[in-house]
């Protein structure tokens, strides 16, 4: 099981503690609350009101939205040292998105009352705040500009060279990257059908390129991968 003092070396690398000293972090840290999550279940739903940050301490989540016939989108794959749930600080409606736990997880929780107590004493903190949000809208755009612009096989080698940046681990044989989802949420991450995106991976297989493997991939040309997803 993991210790306390791992969980806040894993906290502390979430953006929120870019701003504050040794003192202050530790009692933020001490005032968070830590949540169990199982695999399958969700954290919060889209809709729910909004009332704390996230940072994940342990294991993935996925935060995706679903419209009214019930197809789903998956917006994101998060990981330990990642925050989310920060929206709602500045715009106090409900959430927009879902998190559910990919694998058996746990989050460090943190009240959005104690957060604007850090933003009123450390001003500074609002400036790392406003930085992860910049960074996300920023993404949206790059994520709108490959729905447009890029095919699915570019789509899916630029999602695996993320996910292989943020969980990849090194091997003999080449990159492993187990990113932990099925299928279906592979091809929910680059927005299309889980046909097309298998059709992508089986090709990049074929040219020697993966290797596939259950929820998982090991990249062995990690150049190639790369220049397929620019």
């Amino acid at each position: 099981m993991p210790t306390i003092k791992n969980d806040d070396a894993v906290v502390r690398k979430a953006p929120l503690f870019n701003a504050l000293d040794e003192a202050d972090s530790d009692a933020v840290i001490a005032s968070m609350t830590k949540v169990k999550v199982s695999k399958g279940n969700t954290l919060f739903r889209e809709g729910d009101t909004g009332d704390k940050l996230y940072i994940v301490l342990e294991g993935k989540l996925k935060l995706g939205t679903s419209s009214p016939d019930g197809r789903e989108n998956l917006l994101s794959i998060l990981g330990p040292g990642e925050m989310f749930g920060e929206l709602s600080l500045f715009d106090p409606e409900p959430r927009t998105s879902t998190a559910t736990a990919v694998t058996d997880a746990r989050v460090a929780a943190l009240a959005h009352d104690q957060v604007i107590g850090l933003v009123t004493q450390h001003p500074q903190v609002s400036l790392e705040l406003l930085r992860r949000l910049a960074q996300r809208f920023r993404r949206s755009n790059e994520v709108l500009a490959d729905l447009v612009f890029a095919d699915v096989p570019g789509r899916v080698a630029k999602a695996i060279v993320d996910l292989g940046t943020r969980f990849g681990v090194q091997k003999d044989d080449g990159l492993y990257v187990n990113h932990d989802l099925t299928q279906e949420e592979l091809a929910q991450l680059v927005g299309a059908s889980r046909e097309t995106v298998n059709k992508a991976l089986a090709d990049f297989a074929s040219r020697g390129w993966v290797r596939l493997e259950p929820r998982a991939v090991v990249v062995i040309d990690q150049e190639r991968i790369r220049k397929r997803g620019r």
